[in-house]
């Protein structure tokens, strides 16, 4: 059995639907005569063949979902509102009257159009008023572009709409407007354009947003409509169309091929969702999960703005031959001000099994003694199987055996204790975690499967064989999920490692199925006509000791401060999130570790934490990464905002100085990996005179070496492994013992 590869893509990444939320636009109460329009007027309707998969989908959910008994008929009443706040992700657009009028019309006959009548017309009527008034607002816009903007009046924009009220008045939605024109004319000025400039540069937004609107077809919007029926039951359930369905594998290697990066669209920005290890995004360092792309260049040529663009227009934008060169504008996931821009140059590339297979090295780490004691890393970025990769050696490798043979190479070497880094590691294959985890704990049960019937399966290691015992830390963050926290909470509940990282791993504890609906429909099996597809959650993984990773996660023994947990990152953060849960433990011969093992690590750990210089300098990051989310406000006057940038590229220089320094005291390690050498770093090329972009980091290429995989400054990898240096430590004094063997060590049988 192994974990669903289309879940393992990314625990995030929940969409692909052609149509992402295009609400740029508010809602004018009158009519209006418009000088540009979407579209030819076009009226959609449900088709025969799309009722019956309506319906089919309403019967899958009802029969075959996990979470079935949750979701009731009068639920499904919040579909009208999902749906108006995917077409409307910043609740710019509709009037408040318009949910209350859409809910009464339409919401209350929801799950008896669907599921009787296999109808979906509402979501084409709503679309209907949203595209009357996006363009009619859209015009607007365009007259106001004419005008003066004033930028000297001390106001405040809410940037994030997303959990507002949608305005109550046709001229609540003008003020609005206003400060959101203001918003977006300050961003372009604060990145050198004049203001003519910048107002041609929203201009161009809104005309490509007015064109967007008019190539959206019936099929996308019935993808978004069902997809939100689907969601209803827990948010990685969805509906592909017959064209999204027939395109679904073919597009997850488009979005994987070209920079080696999963794709989104959240509220008409390109999202990055994903990183895919070992390629071209990766190699570079240069962009980072959530980042926003807000345009795309080919070489020598002028970048075009992607916003509001239609996720398979941005992929075939990014995409490329490989060997050229792509030159994306990114606003940073960490960004506290919209404006800030960061330019990167990137060369097209394959992703290959030899860039993305486990990596270690071996570090020379300080000893209480003055020794440097040897510690090795073995960093895991995905559990990838035989079939993961169209490599010569694909049939030869899997994660289980690299990390089996880095285990082996690193022992030679005379490593005293080990780190295994999983973060970022998004899962893959379930075999593959049930066997790599054997590789640290004699045979038992891994992980427990409870179906959607409440069958448990125990699915467990069966060899006796250990390759690595001794001392063991797991390092994790907010993007550990899956088949990384069925590892790292089995070697929790053995007591085999202690695990240190972010307050909580990802929380990603469900499994989903694809099923096409031509074979649930005898009728449309033998049709010419294409249809679609329902991905739905069937299965839940739990530990060991019956505990859930569902939603909470893994929580680590030890806690390091972390921009991460202030992130809309993890299960926790999606709507109808299926919940936590436990059922009976397993047999299984291990226990947490022991409090007078896991006590005083921990405590040493946190003395470090209070007193060294790089936690120091990581509380100011996190700290000030904090006050700049809470100011949920941002200023819409133009010099205020200048102060503002002033102040904050201080802070930056004075942090970036402050990690150069740190960056000397980096231990000494010597890398270890399988396959031929990977390429050189790809970076962006500057030109002599260029100065950063807004917000750039100027001295963080400075701080990598080409090929070098350990970032400078890594403090929860530092920290890691002193922490197994302690351990290293505590195991030459026999009170620090239990049940008979060293802390962070296998309690081996005659056998092994």
């Amino acid at each position: 059995m192994k974990l669903f590869r289309l879940r393992d893509l990314s625990p995030t990444m929940i969409r692909f639907s052609a149509l992402r939320r295009l609400g740029l636009g508010a809602l004018l109460l009158t009519s209006l005569v418009t000088a540009a329009s979407a579209r030819v007027d076009q009226k959609f309707s449900t088709s025969a063949t799309l009722s019956a998969e309506a319906r089919t989908l309403v019967q899958l959910l009802e029969q075959a979902h996990y979470n079935r008994e949750s979701v009731h008929s009068g639920d499904y009443a919040e579909v009208v509102p999902n749906y108006m706040s995917d077409l409307d992700g910043q609740h710019l657009f509709f009037l408040a009257g318009d949910k209350g009028a859409f809910a009464t019309q339409y919401g209350k006959n929801v799950y008896w159009n669907l599921s009787a009548l296999g109808n979906i017309d509402a979501a084409y009527e709503i679309f209907s008023v949203y595209e009357t008034r996006a363009t009619a607002r859209i015009n607007w816009i365009f007259d106001e572009l004419k005008k003066d903007i004033d930028l000297t009046a001390n106001e405040n924009y809410l940037a994030d709409r997303t959990k507002a009220e949608w305005p109550a008045t046709a001229a609540g939605a003008d003020a609005i407007w206003h400060q959101r024109l203001k918003s977006e004319l300050i961003a372009e000025l604060m990145n050198k354009k004049t203001p003519d400039e910048a107002k041609a540069v929203l201009r161009k937004r809104y005309e490509r947003m007015l064109k967007n609107l008019g190539e959206i077809d019936g099929s996308d919007l019935a993808e978004l409509f069902l997809s939100n029926v689907a969601r209803l039951y827990d948010p990685h359930s969805t509906y592909f169309s017959a064209s999204s369905f027939e395109d679904f594998g073919i597009q997850m290697k488009l979005q994987l091929v070209g920079i080696g990066a999963v794709l989104g669209v959240e509220d008409d920005y390109c999202v990055v969702k994903e990183i895919v290890p070992g390629g071209p995004a990766d190699l570079s360092k240069q962009i980072k999960p959530n980042d926003k792309i807000i345009s795309v260049a080919q070489a020598h040529s002028e970048p075009v703005e992607i916003i509001g663009m239609k996720l398979r227009k941005i992929v075939a934008q990014i995409r490329g031959s490989k060997g050229t060169t792509v030159t994306l504008t990114i606003q940073p996931a960490d960004a506290t001000d919209p404006s800030t821009r960061k330019v990167v140059t990137i060369t097209r590339d394959l992703v290959k099994i030899n860039s993305s297979r486990a990596h270690a090295a071996l570090f020379q780490v300080p000893g209480n003694d003055g020794q440097q004691v040897p510690l090795g890393v073995i960093t895991l970025p995905a559990f990838y199987g035989p079939g993961d990769a169209n490599e010569p050696d694909a049939e030869k490798t899997s994660a289980t055996k690299d990390v089996a043979r880095l285990i082996a190479q690193l022992k030679t070497a005379g490593i005293k204790g080990l780190v295994l880094d999983l973060r970022h590691n998004g899962g893959g294959f379930l075999s593959e975690a049930i066997d790599l985890t054997g590789l640290f704990v004699r045979q038992g049960p891994v992980v427990q499967v409870k179906s959607s019937s409440g069958e448990i399966q125990v699915d467990r290691d069966t060899n006796d064989l250990v390759a690595y015992d001794g001392p063991l830390a797991v390092l994790v963050d907010r993007f550990s999920a899956s088949a990384s926290e069925i590892v790292t909470g089995a070697l929790q509940n053995y007591g085999r490692a202690i695990v240190i990282g972010d307050t909580s791993t990802h929380g990603k504890g469900s499994v989903q199925t694809i099923l096409e609906m031509k074979n649930m429909l005898p009728q449309l099996s033998l049709s010419p006509v294409k249809t679609g597809a329902a991905k739905i959650t069937v299965q839940k993984y739990y530990l060991p000791n019956g505990s859930s990773t569902q939603l909470k996660g893994v929580v680590p023994d030890i806690v390091l401060p972390s921009i991460d947990d202030y992130l809309p990152i993890g299960e926790a953060s999606l709507p109808h999130a299926l919940v936590w849960d436990e059922i009976p433990s397993s047999r299984f011969e291990g226990h947490p570790l022991d409090p007078k093992i896991a006590q005083p690590l921990r405590e040493a750990s946190l003395t470090r934490q209070a007193k060294l210089d790089e936690f120091i300098y990581l509380r100011k990051n996190v700290d000030w990464f904090k006050a700049r989310q809470n100011q949920k406000l941002i200023s819409l006057n133009l010099e205020a905002r200048r102060q503002q940038k002033v102040a904050d590229d201080a802070f930056r220089k004075t942090i970036e100085a402050e990690k150069a320094e740190l960056a000397k005291k980096d231990y000494v390690y010597k890398e270890f990996r399988l396959g031929p050498p990977l390429p050189p770093r790809i970076k962006a090329v500057k030109k002599p005179d260029a100065k950063a972009a807004d917000g750039e980091d100027e001295d963080a290429e400075s701080l990598l070496d080409d090929n070098d995989a350990y970032a400078k400054v890594d403090v929860a990898l530092r920290e890691s492994l002193r922490v197994v240096n302690d351990a290293v430590a505590m195991g030459k004094d026999h009170q620090y013992w239990a049940s008979n063997h060293a802390p962070l060590t296998a309690q081996l049988g005659p056998e092994s």
